[in-house]
């Protein structure tokens, strides 16, 4: 048994992404896997080290969480988070947060510091400023690329996952969106110590053009985020057939009731039971194994092990 930690920054990654979008993203997750495994090999919890490394994804405009949150169909962003001690089942979970700089603090916040689980839209941004939390203008939060990727939606009149690349056509007077271009940067991360204890965080900023108020399976426990005391799960993907599957809880139940091993389980809910193209996760497990599979094109992913395996990948494994 050892430590292990694993995270991702979205699945649906295309494989006509370009090298100007891919790079920076693998470089920052380098970048932030160095933070993680220095924090677990530092002693510091599970949940601490889960909330440190999805800050630091929310902090970075590259990823559909925090500062790089998509925009809804009003030009505005609306971002979910949700966190879990999987000792103790403790969670904590947020939705519609438009100022709030670190959405996954505030969701850690609602866990400790209040008797519930889930606080939405103004409830949310008012709590968020009783505990002093950091907040912004949502100017912060909007980048040249997402009000580029929200008008390119809008023309195609679609809803639209991150990475996905509206295109258009020869005479420029269509708009396309192309098939099979799924889609997410929704952040979260695993983490497993070497005493077995296991922690799960993730944070989005939703779809592309999404309706105002949309929640998708980031907050909702047992659908992007899980953690017992078997393994933690943080999924990406398509929310709504996230939720429909409960894909971060099935994994766990299948652990436990079929006795199959994390891979195997975490395999199973995502090539045999989600709808192909749509979801991707990563996963720990008690006693330090590693699981991070996807059915879409690509999914940005790091993990790394006590015992000194490291990976970012974009791309499937050979």
């Amino acid at each position: 048994m050892g430590w292990a930690i694993a995270f991702h920054g979205g699945a649906g990654v295309p494989v006509n992404l370009p090298a100007e979008s891919r790079v920076p993203r693998e470089a920052a997750l380098q970048r932030i896997l160095q933070i993680g495994v220095s924090a677990l090999a530092a002693k510091c919890s599970p949940l601490d080290v889960v909330e440190l490394v999805v800050r630091e994804l929310e902090n970075c405009p590259h990823f559909n969480a925090g500062k790089g949150s998509v925009l809804t169909t009003n030009g505005t962003v609306e971002m979910d988070a949700c966190i879990m001690d999987g000792n103790t089942k403790r969670c904590g979970a947020v939705s519609g947060v438009t100022t709030v700089v670190n959405p996954i603090s505030l969701a850690r916040r609602v866990m400790e510091k209040t008797p519930h689980i889930f606080l939405g839209f103004d409830g949310a941004e008012a709590f968020a400023r009783e505990q002093g939390l950091e907040t912004a203008d949502m100017s912060h939060f909007i980048t040249s690329e997402n009000i580029e990727r929200l008008k390119l939606a809008k023309e195609a009149d679609r809803v639209l996952q991150d990475y996905a690349q509206p295109t258009k056509t020869e005479d420029q007077k269509e708009t396309q969106v192309p098939n099979g271009v799924n889609k997410c940067g929704t952040v979260g991360c695993v983490a497993v110590d070497s005493l077995g204890n296991l922690a799960a965080a993730t944070s989005t900023g939703g779809l592309i053009n999404k309706m105002m108020g949309r929640i998708g399976d980031t907050p909702i426990i047992g659908a992007g985020t899980y953690a017992n005391k078997l393994c933690a799960i943080s999924a990406t993907g398509i929310g709504e057939t996230i939720i429909r599957e409960t894909v971060a809880r099935d994994v766990a139940a299948v652990i436990e009731y079929k006795g199959l091993s994390l891979k195997e389980a975490a395999a199973y809910v995502i090539h045999e039971v989600t709808p192909k193209g749509t979801a991707g996760l990563v996963g720990v497990s008690s006693t330090g194994e590693v699981a991070m599979p996807f059915n879409t094109p690509g999914m940005f992913r790091a993990c790394a092990t006590e015992d000194g395996f490291m990976e970012v990948a974009t791309w499937p494994s050979e």
